[in-house]
C-alpha cells in the first residue's frame, strides 16, 4: 500500500502576510512600523481596495478600520466572509470605537479580536501573533481535509468550492476567469507497461511540477480525477490562460519520465483544454467547465501533446 503523500515542506519560511486597511495613512504608518520587520505588510485606504487585495494576495490576516467612507470595515468584514475564499481570514478591528454594541456587532460579523486606537505597537503584535499561530493550525486541518493524499495538490472538492466562488467573484466584478484540464498522455498504457506504482510516482511528479508553476496567490492547481487534473485562474484572460497551458505542457515534457508505450514522444507529456470566461459572460461555472473538457477532448483526439483554447461564448 502506498503511504499517504506528505504536505510539501516549505524551503524557506514565508513572512507572513498582513493586510492593513484604513482610510488615514497616520495609522497605516504606525502599523507598517509595527510589522515591517518580520511581517510582509500589505495597505489599501479604502474598503474596495481591501476587498480586491484579499481576494488577489490573500493575506494571512487584516487589521482594519472601523469608520471608512464608502464601504466601513463592517461591510469589508461581512463581504470576506460572505466569500468561501476569503472567510477563513482572520480579521482584527482597528478602531477608535470602545461601546459594546460596537464590538459585539464586529464579533458577530466574524472578527475575532478589537484593538483600540492610539495603539500600543506591543500589544498589537501579541494580538496578531496569537491569531497567526491559531490561523496556521486552522490552515493545517484545511489543508489535509482539501488534499488529494496520492499527490499533494488540492483535491477535486477543494477546485469546485473555489470554482464556484471565483465564478460569482468573476460575474460581479465583470472580470475574466480561466480553467484548465490537464490529462497524462496514454496513462492507461502506462501503468499498464511500469505498474502501478511507477503510475503513482509519475502522478505524485507531474503534481509537483504543476503545482510549482503557480506563481499568483489566489491561483490554484487540484487533481481532478484520476490522471487529470485542473487548474483554475482568476482574472485571466484567453491568451494568459493559453499561454500558461503551453508552459505546463512544456513543462511536463522537460521532466523527462520515459514513457515507451507513448505514440506521440518517448517520454510524459500532457494534452490541455482551456476555456475562459470574458467579462460580461452570463454562463455559469459549469458552463465554463463543459467547454474546458471539450476543448481537452479535442486536444487529445488531434493527437495529444497539445493545447486547445477557447473563450466562452453562449450558443
Amino acid at each position: 500500500m502506498n503511504a499517504i503523500h506528505q504536505p510539501p515542506a516549505e524551503t524557506a519560511p514565508r513572512l507572513p502576510r498582513l493586510l492593513v486597511v484604513d482610510d488615514q495613512p497616520v495609522n497605516i504608518q504606525a502599523l507598517y512600523q509595527a510589522f515591517s520587520a518580520d511581517h510582509q505588510v500589505l495597505m489599501a485606504t479604502s474598503g474596495e481596495q481591501a476587498l480586491k487585495l484579499a481576494a488577489s494576495q490573500r493575506p494571512d490576516l487584516l487589521l482594519l478600520d472601523v469608520v471608512m467612507p464608502g464601504l466601513d470595515g463592517h461591510e469589508v468584514c461581512r463581504r470576506l466572509k460572505a466569500d468561501a475564499a476569503t472567510r477563513d481570514i482572520p480579521v482584527i478591528f482597528v478602531t477608535a470605537q470602545t461601546d459594546e454594541a460596537a464590538e459585539t456587532l464586529g464579533l458577530e460579523l466574524g472578527a475575532v479580536d478589537f484593538i483600540s486606537k492610539p495603539i500600543n505597537p506591543r500589544v498589537v503584535r501579541a494580538r496578531v501573533k496569537t491569531h497567526l499561530t491559531l490561523k496556521a493550525q486552522a490552515d493545517l486541518l484545511r489543508q489535509w481535509v482539501y488534499m488529494d493524499g496520492l499527490t499533494g495538490v488540492h483535491n477535486r472538492r477543494h477546485f469546485d468550492e473555489r470554482l464556484a466562488s471565483e465564478w460569482a467573484r468573476a460575474v460581479r466584478n465583470g472580470s475574466e476567469l480561466s480553467v484548465l484540464l490537464i490529462d497524462v498522455d496514454f496513462f492507461k498504457l502506462y501503468n499498464d507497461h511500469y505498474g502501478h506504482q511507477a503510475g503513482d510516482d509519475c502522478l505524485r511528479r507531474v503534481a509537483a511540477c504543476l503545482r510549482h508553476q503557480i506563481k499568483r496567490p489566489g491561483d490554484l492547481v487540484a487533481r481532478y480525477g484520476g490522471e487529470e487534473f485542473a487548474c483554475l485562474l482568476p482574472e485571466t484572460p484567453l491568451d494568459g490562460a493559453r499561454a500558461f497551458a503551453e508552459h505546463l505542457r512544456d513543462s511536463i515534457r522537460a521532466l523527462g519520465v520515459a514513457h515507451a508505450r507513448s505514440s506521440v514522444a518517448e517520454v510524459v507529456t500532457v494534452s490541455v483544454g482551456v476555456c475562459t470566461k470574458p467579462g460580461d459572460a452570463v454562463a455559469s461555472a459549469a458552463d465554463l467547465l463543459r467547454e474546458a473538457d471539450a476543448q481537452l477532448y479535442i486536444a487529445k483526439s488531434r493527437g495529444r501533446h497539445q493545447v486547445c483554447a477557447t473563450e466562452w461564448a453562449a450558443p
